[in-house]
């Protein structure tokens, strides 16, 4: 915990990013592989269950540090956070234990199936043997709230510079639905075919406002312009005869598209499709309002009476996969090449639709068009 102690007070303590990534790539290149492992698991916000109430932390918080309940919650309502408020008011004391970031999270899933007297006097014994940062990092695993200022992009800059493996390919591996149960450091990070999970998407690129007027992006034939729709962001992946949905918050949504499962008769295996998710009736021009995909949002089996009235489909974008090869590298227009490609024969009841793109021979011309949105 020592060390993971102390990457913690690096990052937490600098704004800058160079900071961040050195310290963060010290500690992937020196830490023991299951520490390593679970430091991307917290960082990227797979954390272990609370294992114990709040408001028993409260209790066991004042009582271990001798004051009365009413001061701890005094104390809580001023600092806002449960963690550093048990941090703050327990008694001083230096770190004595040498356990390892991922031993203290294995004791702490283990306690989770124990009676409320075994918890207590995990806790409290936890409490007496750690201190300093150590200790408030421990307070934030057992409430559940381990955050941390530390984008993914900045830990797959650092993984990259301690293992030297290119950072496209890093984001890529951390993407999915990977737990430290079911994967190793050397699984996830370092074997050659740890990308071979048939279901695992690309990491999400975001758009961004226009921070000046488009005039100053330059020469508008340097541009492309297509219509932003309100549905849900997603990737439709198909691989080894299946077909996986992901939304943009790496949620596996499968199960609620089914409709989509018939794209593996309109594309090839080995296909990724970025686009956005919508409900568009046949013989409609335009999709529906985002109010008939939240009907389907919710959901995680679909009624046929709704597939029926809410039929989804993907308005694909872009094409991050073609015939098994990442081609996220290619320049976009070759990409949407392909993309046009593989949807031109595609028949009119096909799960997958191609976003036109908007002809404009200036900015104004553009901008005429959004104005008729």
């Amino acid at each position: 915990m020592k060390r993971f102690a102390a990457l913690f007070n690096a990052i937490d303590q600098s704004t800058k990013t160079t900071v961040k990534v050195a310290a963060l790539s010290d500690y992937f290149s020196a830490a023991p592989d299951d520490d390593r492992l679970w430091t991307i698991a917290l960082f990227s916000g797979r954390r272990p269950k609370r294992a114990v109430t709040t408001t028993k932390l409260r209790e066991w918080g004042a009582e271990r540090a001798n004051i009365p309940l009413w001061l701890f919650e005094e104390s809580y309502s001023i600092v806002g956070d449960l963690a550093e408020t048990i941090t703050l008011v327990l008694p001083p004391n230096p770190t004595q234990d040498d356990q390892s970031l991922a031993a203290w999270i294995a004791a702490l899933r283990e306690i989770y199936t124990q009676d409320e007297e075994a918890r207590k006097a995990f806790v409290l014994d936890a409490w007496t043997t750690l201190g300093g940062t150590e200790r408030f990092i421990f307070n934030k695993l057992i409430t559940g709230g381990f955050r941390v200022g530390v984008s993914q992009k900045l830990m797959t800059r650092a993984l990259s510079r301690a293992t030297g493996k290119p950072e496209p390919e890093l984001a890529h591996r951390l993407m999915g639905n990977w737990h430290p149960d079911d994967t190793t450091w050397h699984g996830l990070v370092e074997a050659e075919d740890a990308s071979a999970d048939a279901s695992r998407p690309y990491p999400f690129y975001l758009a961004y406002g226009l921070e000046a007027e488009p005039q100053e992006l330059g020469d508008p034939q340097d541009w492309r312009a297509e219509w932003k729709w309100d549905g849900i962001r997603g990737q439709l992946i198909l691989r080894d005869g299946a077909y996986f949905v992901w939304s943009r918050g790496e949620e596996l949504m499968t199960d609620r598209f089914p409709e989509l499962a018939r794209a593996v008769d309109f594309m090839p295996d080995g296909t990724v499709l970025d686009g956005e998710l919508l409900v568009w009736p046949g013989g409609q021009p335009a999709p529906s309002s985002f109010n008939a995909l939240q009907a389907r949002i919710g959901r995680k089996t679909v009624p046929k009476k709704l597939l029926a009235e809410a039929p989804v489909v993907l308005h694909a974008y872009d094409l991050l996969e073609w015939q098994g090869q990442d081609i996220r590298s290619r320049p976009f227009a070759e990409r949407r090449a392909l993309l046009e490609q593989a949807c031109a024969a595609l028949p009119d009841d096909a799960p997958i639709r191609l976003s036109p793109q908007l002809t404009f021979p200036t900015w104004d011309a553009l901008a005429d068009q959004r104005a008729t949105a």
